[in-house]
């Protein structure tokens, strides 16, 4: 059948199409079906490109230190395809007491997982870059966290699984899941296509709750307004993943020399355009100001460019990875609350080995959409 495939993957973003990527490798057929016209139409090319094992929640950590470890490094010639990957480290700045406290704790954190991680001063954080001003008075320092550039490593992704014989669709919405004889098999586009497979991966981001929905499956989260705004090419200043203690903007110089910035304002709940990613005139001046203290070289660069896209915000801010007895042929990938980029290579390969009925490579039981079930 033309609509029939071993795997359908609901969502052509980072994680969508790096699960393509590494079924198709393995010479499983594989459809991909997004809603928009473009491939990775949300928050996939609207982040900040951190590439970063440091401030994580535990439960993640496992993903991101496989990708930092095993992945990352040779992804570009992997995929034939540069995604400035820079693995310069990474400096969570502190300017107060509080802050210190703070990066304390997520120091600890991450050091209990294994991670090469630690506390330093705000002098030693400028031993490393230079360019930080006075203010700063402590630092967590991670030299094994990066970036990337995430619509590269999206687009990557997406045209290495095209060359393997991955098949996507853009342009028809998912409108439902079906189940037949109690599994989930088939999914129905917008257009009334059907299309057909043994297993159906849901990565739609905030998508895929009211999709879930369809064969009666809840996983509780909301949806997030994320800006970043891009500056003007400057020399070449520092290349180590930056932020802050409270996480009021984060970002890194990228090959082309401009400055990756994101941030928040706090009227991320505001709706604006009827709903539709913008960004606003608040965010940026915001995100500047903060900059500007930690950053005082910076106070001239102009902005050339923002951009918003939503975040699928699970409730406890990490993300679903999860088969669902209740539904069996279905794989939950979402909620990834902002933290996606780093782990998509970990968690397509991790995806890709649950749509075969393997053993995954990294453990899944942390991240299990039940984890949410209210206790007797």
């Amino acid at each position: 059948m033309r609509n029939s495939s071993d795997v359908i993957i609901i969502g052509s973003g980072v994680v969508g199409n790096s699960a393509a990527y590494y079924l198709a490798k393995r010479n499983y057929s594989v459809t991909v079906l997004e809603k928009s016209n473009h491939i990775a139409n949300g928050g996939s090319v609207r982040n900040g490109g951190g590439v970063r094992q440091s401030g994580r929640d535990k439960r993640e950590m496992p993903f991101i230190m496989h990708a930092v470890k095993n992945m990352w490094p040779t992804l570009s010639e992997e995929l034939e395809m540069d995604v400035e990957y820079y693995q310069e480290g990474n400096l969570r700045l502190g300017k107060t007491d509080t802050h210190e406290r703070i990066l304390s704790d997520l120091t600890d954190t991450a050091s209990a997982c294994g991670l090469d991680v630690k506390m330093i001063t705000g002098e030693e954080a400028r031993t490393i870059c230079p360019f930080l001003s006075e203010e700063v008075t402590s630092a967590s320092w991670c030299p094994t966290d990066g970036h990337a550039n995430p619509m590269l490593t999206t687009l990557a992704y997406y045209r290495k699984a095209r060359q393997l014989g991955a098949r996507f669709i853009t342009g028809d919405g998912v409108a439902e899941i079906r189940k037949v004889r109690g599994r989930a098999c088939r999914v129905i586009t917008e257009s009334g296509e059907v299309y057909e497979a043994d297993r159906i991966i849901l990565a739609a981001g905030y998508e895929s709750r009211n999709l879930a929905a369809t064969v009666g499956i809840d996983v509780p989260m909301t949806r997030w307004l994320m800006e970043v705004l891009v500056t003007e090419a400057q020399p070449p200043m520092f290349y180590q993943m930056l932020g802050t203690a409270m996480a009021d903007f984060y970002g890194h110089q990228s090959t082309h020399g401009s400055f990756v910035f994101g941030g928040t304002s706090g009227f991320e709940e505001t709706n604006k355009d009827n709903g539709a990613p913008s960004a606003s005139s608040i965010t940026a001046p915001c995100i500047c100001r903060g900059i500007i203290k930690y950053f005082p070289a910076l106070e001239n660069a102009k902005i050339v460019r923002t951009w918003g896209g939503w975040i699928d915000q699970c409730a406890d801010h990490v993300p679903v990875i999860s088969y669902v007895d209740e539904v069996p042929g279905l794989i939950l990938a979402c909620g990834f609350s902002g933290h996606g980029f780093g782990i998509s290579p970990a968690v397509g390969l991790t995806l890709s080995e649950m749509a075969v009925d393997e053993k995954t490579t990294i453990d899944i039981s942390q991240l299990r959409y039940d984890r949410f079930t209210a206790k007797i």
